[in-house]
C-alpha cells in the first residue's frame, strides 16, 4: 500500500496538472493567443477562440439523444467526485498522526524536529529485542504537543507480561525520553501471545 504522504502528494500533483491544463486551455482561447501568435491547435481541439464554447449545439444535441439516464449519470458522477474531494480534505484536516515532534525539551529547540515514524520505528526495534518479545509494533497518534504512543507487543509463550512491561519502561521508553527530551506521553501497551503449534507427544 502506498504511504499516506506519498498518496497525498500524488493526488495533489494530479489535481494540479488537471487544473493547470484546463486553465491554460481557457487562457489561450480567451486571449485569442492562437490567432495572435499564428499557432495552429490540433484538429478537434476545444476552445480555440474567444467565441468558442466547450459544448456546442451539435454536441449538446448528440449527448442529449443518449437517453434520459445520461444527464442524471453525469450529475451523479460529479456529485460523487465532489464528495470524495470533500472527504479527502476533511481527512487531511483531521490528521491523526502528528507528523513531526519537537525535540530538545521544554521549550524545544527551534528548527529541530523528529518524524513520528522514525521515533516509532526506533521504539519498535528496541522493544522487539527485549527478552520474551517476539514482535513489536508502535504507532504514535495525536497532535505534536499532545501525542500518544500505542505499543503492541507479541510475547513468546515463555514471555512474562510483568517483566516485559518493566523492561519496556526502563528500556525503549526511557531511551526515547532521553533522546528527544520530551516528557512521557500517554502510552497504551497491548500484550498478546504469539500463536504456536501444539507439541505432539508420541
Amino acid at each position: 500500500m502506498m504511504p499516506r504522504p506519498a498518496l497525498n502528494r500524488s493526488l495533489l500533483a494530479l489535481a494540479g496538472l488537471v487544473l493547470l491544463g484546463g486553465g491554460l486551455l481557457i487562457l489561450f482561447a480567451g486571449l485569442d493567443l492562437y490567432r495572435r501568435h499564428d499557432l495552429v491547435p490540433p484538429a478537434g481541439w476545444p476552445l480555440t477562440g474567444p467565441a468558442d464554447v466547450l459544448l456546442g449545439s451539435a454536441d449538446r444535441t448528440r449527448w442529449s439523444s443518449q437517453g434520459w439516464w445520461w444527464w442524471p449519470a453525469v450529475i451523479a458522477a460529479l456529485v460523487l467526485t465532489a464528495l470524495l474531494a470533500l472527504w479527502w480534505l476533511l481527512a487531511q484536516l483531521s490528521r491523526r498522526r502528528p507528523g513531526s515532534l519537537p525535540v530538545g525539551g521544554t521549550p524545544p529547540q527551534e528548527g529541530v524536529e523528529l518524524r513520528d515514524r522514525a521515533l516509532s520505528d526506533a521504539i519498535a526495534a528496541e522493544s522487539g529485542a527485549l527478552p520474551g518479545v517476539d514482535d513489536a509494533a508502535v504507532r504514535i497518534t495525536g497532535r505534536p504537543g499532545h501525542h500518544r504512543t500505542r505499543i503492541t507487543l507479541t510475547l513468546t509463550p515463555e514471555g512474562a507480561p510483568g517483566a516485559t512491561l518493566a523492561a519496556l519502561c526502563d528500556g525503549p521508553l526511557s531511551t526515547a525520553r532521553r533522546s528527544t527530551g520530551l516528557p512521557d506521553p500517554p502510552t497504551e501497551v497491548r500484550l498478546q501471545v504469539t500463536r504456536h503449534r501444539p507439541h505432539r507427544v508420541e
